[in-house]
């Protein structure tokens, strides 16, 4: 998809969906919680939530006392939304606005973390760019956590065709500048009672 629709596409989404009701909506992000703490020990290690926008997940984090925390998104409305939730405690996140096949990284992360973006990135150059960005963004040593749709996950999401991934075939995209080091699949129950299954592989960065 084109950036400026890709855009307008999770714009309209946000303006007129309530977060509780997105496919997506974890009142409790388990998974991914557990996940970033097993691979950052230190509560200054720097982290990035990738479309991360109105989830609570930024929320956790600060409540597990993490203190350098990004969270980006392409919706400039689903950032505000969160900023809103989180009152003043919003001023110890940076928020980012972006597009991640556009992206271009000033920070070095120890951790970065996407759970259900990267399923939407059905080209191979959309996907090329992602892994450069990643690359680029994670340090050295640090951990990639991403969390897309499985092969048995569906085939469309928020009415756009996504990808699906084995763990073999989702460890093969980040060949050469990650390593694998876990992965398993989990069922994410929709606010709809839906089943939606995915995989989890975390990534070490390889030296550069």
């Amino acid at each position: 998809m084109e950036a400026t629709a890709r855009k307008l596409h999770w714009e309209n989404i946000y303006q007129t969906r309530a977060f509780e009701n997105v496919s997506w909506f974890e009142q409790v992000p388990l998974v991914s919680l557990r996940m970033i703490t097993e691979n950052a020990a230190d509560s200054e290690a720097p982290l990035i939530d990738v479309g991360g926008g109105d989830s609570y997940l930024g929320a956790a984090l600060l409540g597990k006392g993490y203190k350098n925390i990004a969270v980006l998104d392409i919706s400039e409305h689903a950032l505000q939304r969160a900023q809103k939730r989180l009152g003043a405690d919003a001023a110890k996140i940076n928020w980012i606005a972006a597009d991640i096949t556009a992206f271009t990284p000033g920070t070095k992360y120890a951790v970065w973390h996407d759970r259900a973006v990267f399923h939407f990135l059905n080209t191979d150059e959309e996907i090329a760019a992602y892994k450069r960005t990643a690359a680029a963004a994670v340090m050295p040593g640090g951990t990639l956590i991403i969390g897309t749709f499985s092969i048995d996950g569906p085939e469309k999401c928020s009415g756009l065709p996504v990808k699906q991934y084995t763990e073999e075939s989702l460890a093969a995209v980040f060949e050469g500048a990650f390593t694998p080091k876990k992965c398993f699949r989990i069922n994410h129950t929709t606010p709809a009672g839906m089943i939606q299954q995915f995989v989890f592989c975390s990534f070490k960065r390889n030296a550069v």
